[in-house]
């Protein structure tokens, strides 16, 4: 419903952010990455939001990128994980640190955030397994995969048709070196198929 905010920084207390656009007051709730990063008071700002309806609220959370909500996002879809619990995460960790504590499984890096627990913290990994952006795999973010430019194009195409990214590197390993990144994308299709 709402998707971006562009206004004045009217007020800052943290996790509350208060953003007047055209007179009108809006109240955003922010991790702490991102109420980190904005400018002073009385300075233009852009949030991404995510608008939240419960029951007994109607709650807007804010991200100065699109990684923060998209990993919100993922977050939120986690039974027994709410909004209030995923802004903890993303307040504890940014999200390269959380891409690489789902691709380590590191169940300890999230035990460090106040509120998740080992049991939460094991089924945030299992949850969130391959479902990170395709900007911010958890291969990449470890750095053990050295891609090159055409690499990672055939991985992000195969990612944008529904692939995993597991099924991607697999195609990829099968591929010949030096293949070209429309060859590539055909053969790894072919032997997904």
């Amino acid at each position: 419903m709402i998707g971006r905010l562009t206004g004045l920084l009217a007020e800052k207390n943290p996790p509350l952010v208060l953003v007047d656009v055209g007179g009108v007051g809006y109240e955003v709730d922010v991790p702490m990455s991102t109420f980190y990063n904005l400018p002073p008071l009385g300075e233009r700002v852009t949030l991404l939001t995510q608008f939240v309806v419960r029951e007994d609220a109607q709650l807007l959370y804010g991200f100065l990128s699109h990684e923060e909500r998209q990993a919100f996002r993922q977050l939120i879809k986690i039974s027994g994980i709410g909004p209030r619990m995923a802004l903890a995460v993303l307040s504890g960790l940014s999200v390269t640190e959380l891409a690489q504590a789902v691709a380590a499984q590191e169940a300890r890096r999230l035990v460090k955030v106040p509120g998740i627990g080992k049991k939460t913290a094991e089924r945030l990994l299992l949850e969130l397994k391959d479902k990170l952006s395709p900007t911010l795999t958890p291969i990449e973010a470890l750095g053990t995969v050295p891609r090159h430019d055409h690499e990672a194009d055939i991985v992000q195409a195969l990612i944008a048709l529904g692939y995993s990214e597991r099924d991607a590197d697999t195609a990829l390993k099968a591929l010949p070196p030096g293949v070209s990144v429309s060859d590539g994308i055909r053969m790894a299709l072919k032997s997904l198929g």
